[in-house]
C-alpha cells in the first residue's frame, strides 16, 4: 500500500508540474501582449506626462507597447480601485503616487484597496518639490520675511489650494511645524493663514497672478515658466535639497524648520498576486530604464529628482509618505470632499 501511494502522489506532483509549465514559460516571455498603465488622472498633467515617459521607456527596453489609460476622477482613487481589482498577470500595471496611495489614505479609512497590501511596488518614477510662490508685486522678498510677517499678524493672509494636492498638504505641514514657537520663545503667534479653496490648479493659478490670492505651493514643473517671466516670486522649494532649476531659491528645512519635506512623485506598481518572474522582469527593466541617462536628463530638466531605484526603496517610500501625512491630516482635521 505503501509503494502505491508512493506511486500515486508522484505521479500526481508530476501532472502538477506539467500544469504549471505553460503558466511558468508565459511569465518568463513576459510581455507577449501589450500592458496598460492605469494613470489615474486625465490626460496633460504632471501625473500623466510621467505615466507616458516611462511607458515609452518600457515599451523600448522590453519589446511590447506599454499603453497609458487614464482613469481620473476622486484624486485619483478611482483608477487606483479600478487597478487593484485587475487580474493580477503583469498586463495591467498602476501608476501610484502621492494623492491616491498615501494622502487618501489619511483621508479616508474606507477607500476599497490597501496602499501596501493590494500592490506590489516596483520604483519610483518622479520626485519633486512644491515651490511655495507670491505674485511678483508682493512686498515678501524672502520666505523669513513672510513667516515673520504671518507670525505677526494672524489671519490677514490667506493662501490658494486644491483639497488633498501636494500643494495643499505642503501648506499644512508648514502650518503644523511654524505653529511651533522658534527655540528659546515664550510667546508666539502661530502660524495662522486662511485656506482658500479651489476646484483646479489652473483658476488657482489665475488668481495667484491676478493678485488675488496672495501665496500658495504648487509644482515646481508648474511655477516654473511664470517664475522665469517675472510674474511670480518663488520663495522656498519644499525638498531637503535645492532644486536644480531654482538653484537660487532656499529650502524650507534651511530656513528654520529642520528636516521638512512635502513632496510630489509618482511610481509604477503591480498587483498583488502578479507572478514572481513576471516581477522580477519589470524590476530589472525598471532599474535599467530609471537608471538611464535619457531618463535623467529628462527628468531633471524639469527639476525633477531621479529617484533611488529598486521595489524595496519605492516600498519603504510610500510607507513612509502614508505615516507622515495619516498625522499631518489628523493632526489638522481634515476631511474628504
Amino acid at each position: 500500500m505503501k509503494t502505491i501511494r508512493r506511486t500515486l502522489l508522484a505521479a500526481a506532483a508530476s501532472t502538477l508540474a506539467l500544469l504549471a509549465l505553460p503558466a511558468l514559460a508565459q511569465s518568463t516571455d513576459y510581455p507577449t501582449k501589450p500592458v496598460k498603465i492605469i494613470s489615474p488622472f486625465p490626460a496633460g498633467g504632471t501625473s500623466d506626462i510621467m505615466a507616458r515617459l516611462i511607458a515609452e521607456a518600457l515599451s523600448k527596453e522590453l519589446g511590447q507597447q506599454f499603453i497609458v489609460d487614464n482613469i481620473g476622477g476622486a484624486g485619483g482613487t478611482i483608477g487606483t480601485l479600478r487597478g487593484a481589482k485587475s487580474t493580477p498577470d503583469g498586463y495591467t500595471l498602476l501608476q501610484t503616487g502621492v494623492g491616491q496611495n498615501a494622502v487618501a489614505h489619511g483621508l479616508n479609512p474606507a477607500l476599497g484597496y490597501d496602499s501596501m497590501k493590494d500592490f506590489v511596488h516596483l520604483a519610483q518614477v518622479h520626485s519633486g518639490p512644491n515651490v511655495l510662490v507670491v505674485n511678483a508685486d508682493a512686498p515678501y522678498k524672502t520666505f523669513k520675511e513672510l513667516v515673520e510677517y504671518i507670525r505677526k499678524n494672524p489671519g490677514k493672509l490667506n493662501y490658494g489650494y486644491t483639497h488633498a494636492a501636494s500643494g495643499h498638504m505642503a501648506m499644512e505641514l508648514l502650518k503644523q511645524e511654524a505653529s511651533k514657537c522658534p527655540p528659546g520663545a515664550k510667546n508666539c503667534n502661530g502660524f495662522f493663514v486662511v485656506g482658500i479653496p479651489y476646484r483646479g490648479g489652473g483658476p488657482m493659478m489665475q488668481d495667484l497672478l491676478g493678485g488675488q490670492i496672495p501665496m500658495m505651493f504648487i509644482n515646481q514643473d508648474v511655477a516654473l515658466p511664470h517664475v522665469k517671466s517675472g510674474k511670480l516670486r518663488p520663495l522656498a522649494v519644499s525638498s531637503l535639497q535645492r532644486n536644480p532649476l531654482y538653484p537660487e531659491v532656499p529650502t524650507v528645512a534651511e530656513s528654520g524648520f529642520p528636516g521638512f519635506q512635502a513632496l510630489s512623485w509618482s511610481g509604477l506598481s503591480a498587483i498583488k498576486g502578479t507572478p514572481q518572474p513576471v516581477v522580477d522582469k519589470l524590476d530589472a527593466a525598471l532599474k535599467k530604464v530609471m537608471t538611464s541617462p535619457e531618463i535623467k536628463q529628462r527628468l531633471e530638466s524639469t527639476g525633477f529628482v531621479v529617484p533611488q531605484p529598486g521595489a524595496k526603496p519605492y516600498t519603504d517610500f510610500v510607507k513612509s509618505e502614508i505615516d507622515l501625512w495619516a498625522k499631518v491630516i489628523k493632526t489638522a482635521g481634515i476631511k474628504p470632499e
